[in-house]
């Protein structure tokens, strides 16, 4: 087996909570990304999902270094990242680029299209024949779908699809090996979605790219990735390579992101079961202890998940799942039950003294 492009070793970003006018003091800290560990082999698209707020674009930015990693090691093609600056870094960095989410907002309404796509070149020294460089640039239009006067247009005159494959193409423009898209077609209307996403397929085959896509459609996410990674609060809850994790998903969190997607065609009986997850997303700045998904999980175990963390275990085909009653779940042998409302203390808080447990007691559901 090849080496992987891109090896995440229980990486975590904290964010410091200041408070304090003259004493600029550190009272907490939000915990966007908490022990992610991941591989990315060459050549494959590696689909990130989960809920807002979950940690997503934390992780995809601080694989580039445009977030500081708090602790935890980035290995890219061999080359561990954590301790690169300066010179080193920035050369590493022209192999890897990103797709922001918005394609307005992330290209200058100041600069024409020509002026954003040599930008990338100039930083990198890769612009000294101004007549190899303009060849470049139509090569890239060519690419990704645009004519060749776009050069000489502002991105206000483009559509949001067109304005998407701009920046595809000012990521193209340095001839990176991976490209992190982050939700590159959640701001598109459903019929260019396919365009992008086609266009993104066709790239990688024509250029050899790595792809990390960060989404939280799942439809999208299915379409184009060949393996998958679901977050919940900042950790990484599941992994599979695409049909195993929509055909047996593992994780309760994952059974019930599935559940949700509707069936398109009106005529096919749906009789996949139905979980409705109850209560809102923790803060990241108070997670639960043990298991983070247990207060909103129906198949949670006081036993274990209320103070034993998870961490992700191979259960056949590569297939990783971070949950103690993975097994215990697929074989049927827990059934879901009621999650109660969870208890809050005044200063916002989930209180530990109250049982979050709904009527099925451990005994009950237990099958043994």
């Amino acid at each position: 087996m090849t080496e992987p492009l891109v090896t995440v070793d229980d990486m975590k970003v904290h964010f410091p909570i200041k408070r304090g006018i003259v004493l600029d003091r550190t009272v907490g800290y939000v915990y966007a990304v908490d022990g992610v560990s991941l591989e990315i082999q060459r050549g494959e698209t590696y689909g990130l999902v989960g809920e807002s707020g979950c940690g997503k674009t934390t992780l995809g930015r601080a694989l580039l270094r445009l977030v500081e990693p708090t602790s935890g090691t980035m290995v890219f093609d061999g080359v561990n990242m954590s301790g690169l600056k300066g010179e080193r870094l920035r050369r590493l960095r022209r192999r890897m680029q990103m797709v922001f989410q918005d394609p307005l907002s992330s290209l200058d309404p100041r600069q024409s299209v020509e002026s954003i796509l040599v930008e990338g070149m100039r930083a990198h020294d890769m612009d000294r024949d101004k007549d190899s460089t303009h060849n470049r640039l139509l090569e890239l239009l060519d690419a990704v779908g645009l004519p060749r006067n776009a050069l000489r247009k502002y991105p206000h005159e483009f559509s949001g699809g067109q304005r998407q494959r701009i920046g595809i193409a000012r990521a193209l423009t340095v001839d990176p090996d991976l490209i992190v898209a982050d939700e590159p077609v959640s701001a598109l209307d459903v019929s260019v979605q396919a365009q992008v996403l086609n266009l993104m397929e066709n790239l990688q085959q024509e250029f050899g790219l790595t792809y990390l896509v960060i989404a939280h459609d799942l439809a999208v996410v299915r379409h184009i990735s060949d393996r998958i990674g679901v977050m919940y609060l900042g950790s990484l809850v599941e992994e599979s390579d695409s049909d195993g994790l929509y055909n047996e998903p593992l994780h309760p969190y994952t059974k019930a992101l599935l559940s949700a997607i509707p069936v398109p065609d009106p005529t096919v009986e749906d009789d996949r079961e139905q979980i409705l997850l109850t209560g809102d997303l923790p803060s990241p700045a108070n997670p639960p202890s043990g298991c983070r998904f247990h207060t909103r999980c129906p198949w949670r175990q006081p036993t274990r998940c209320d103070t034993e963390r998870p961490e992700l275990r191979e259960l056949g085909s590569g297939h990783r799942v971070a949950c103690h009653w993975a097994e215990d779940i697929q074989a049927g042998r827990i059934k879901p039950h009621a999650v109660s409302p969870e208890p809050v203390d005044s200063d916002g808080s989930i209180s530990p003294d109250t049982p979050l447990m709904g009527p099925a007691s451990v005994t009950e559901t237990l099958d043994h």
